[in-house]
């Protein structure tokens, strides 16, 4: 087993690399500043600054677009499989707003998956072109705060048929994407039949941010982030009106296009925590040489230098774990690699939170201020040990899939 790049994936390498040196990096800070200029009035707080579309023109005309969809989905995206789109992905998480300058971000990446998969012919032509064009920004609204989401079995939100529409009723939190001034459509999760089985009462559902009956209520901050200009909302929906061609597939599907759509997106934001914390140990690395503590550089003292190296070798274990997942889901598919998705899912962002918080302490104060970006990276990376799944349920059932496992494979007749 070896996890050498394809051709396609260095060609498409050198030229991320080459785009982030150049158009990426140095405008890092300039475009904070615009999102922080933009926080200061309300009108203005979730528009996306305008530099965002001039780099996506220019990694469009560059050939780094859409490099997320693999080949079932040509000609909608690049046609790279997990294994050869994981280090392109890695990159673009060093820089947390980049993956949208190339259409890669969450959660339009799930939502153009889904989309690609599951939607009808209309739906494609609505709602999946302008995605892929990256003209409009999307939504994906499950999580509720009422009940337990993590099962998403518990969910409350009610989609129920009334002749040709379907009337829907429930509130929504942290549903990523819905603040965003450009969000023109939301892919909302409920329920259509309480009598069903348990995993068949769960429908998915296309609402348009501009139906009646749609209030966005709040924005809510992440570790003190609220992610501006993208933002995770509170939705309430009062007696939402659609047509029922919105409906994805027909009713009781919603938990199966759930499990599909979390499958790729746990291990891009996997791939995407590698890329921060690679960064924030390249960042350690050169803050050790420049500061000097009593009467010499940090870098020069033991302590420092393991954890340097400890550091490296979290990163790399987590990089070889991701790849290794990546190339299960290809060779093998998403159910069969359930159980190494799950390890990296568990692996992955506790790693990038324990790297980060290391890098933060050996820049000092500065490192929790907003001169440095280990501070938002660090909010990210605590924030997926529970997005799409808290560690304790990867925990769980990793853990009974291993026991069931072992015990059928060493069951006494």
């Amino acid at each position: 087993m070896h996890f050498d790049y394809s051709d396609k994936t260095k060609n498409l390498l050198t030229k991320l690399n080459e785009f982030m040196q150049t158009h990426i990096y140095p405008v890092e800070h300039h475009y904070h500043s615009l999102v922080e200029t933009n926080n200061q009035a309300e009108a203005t707080r979730w528009r996306t600054p305008d530099l965002m579309q001039e780099l996506k023109q220019k990694a469009q005309a560059s050939g780094l677009w859409n490099l997320f969809l693999p080949h079932e989905y040509l000609p909608y995206g690049a046609g790279l499989s997990n294994l050869e789109y994981a280090p392109l992905c890695e990159k673009m998480g060093r820089v947390l707003w980049s993956a949208e300058v190339f259409n890669c971000s969450a959660p339009d990446t799930g939502n153009m998956e889904v989309l690609a998969k599951y939607g009808s012919a209309a739906h494609k032509e609505r709602w999946l072109e302008p995605l892929l064009k990256g003209e409009i920004r999307s939504a994906f609204a499950m999580t509720e705060p009422a009940v337990a989401s993590s099962d998403a079995t518990n969910i409350e939100t009610q989609i129920v048929r009334q002749g040709d529409v379907y009337v829907i009723n429930g509130r929504k939190w942290y549903t990523s994407g819905a603040m965003n001034a450009n969000c023109q459509i939301m892919v909302v999760m409920g329920k259509t039949d309480l009598s069903a089985p348990r995993h068949q009462q769960q429908s998915q559902i296309l609402v348009p941010m501009n139906t009646p009956g749609v209030s966005v209520v709040r924005p809510l901050s992440a570790m003190g982030h609220y992610d501006e200009p993208v933002g995770h909302a509170e939705v309430i929906f009062d007696n939402v009106k659609v047509p029922v061609d919105n409906l994805l597939v027909g009713e009781g599907q919603g938990f199966a296009i759930a499990q599909g759509r979390l499958g790729p997106g746990r291990i891009h934001h996997c791939m995407r925590l590698i890329g921060c914390a690679q960064r924030a140990l390249d960042m350690a690395c050169a803050r050790v040489e420049q500061r000097v503590a009593f009467g010499q550089p940090l870098s020069k003292q033991q302590s420092i230098r393991e954890r340097i190296a400890q550091m490296h070798c979290d990163i790399e274990q987590a990089r070889l774990l991701t790849l290794k997942a990546a190339d299960s889901m290809d060779r093998y598919g998403n159910k069969v690699s359930r159980d190494i998705i799950a390890a990296i899912k568990i692996v992955a962002p506790k790693m990038a939170c324990n790297v980060i918080d290391q890098a933060i302490q050996m820049h000092g104060a500065g490192g929790t201020s907003q001169d440095f970006v280990l501070a938002a990276t660090y909010a990210y990376a605590r924030t997926i040990r529970l997005a799409d799944g808290p560690d304790e349920v990867h925990m769980m059932q990793l853990g009974r899939n291993l026991i069931n496992d072992y015990n059928a494979k060493h069951s006494v007749l």
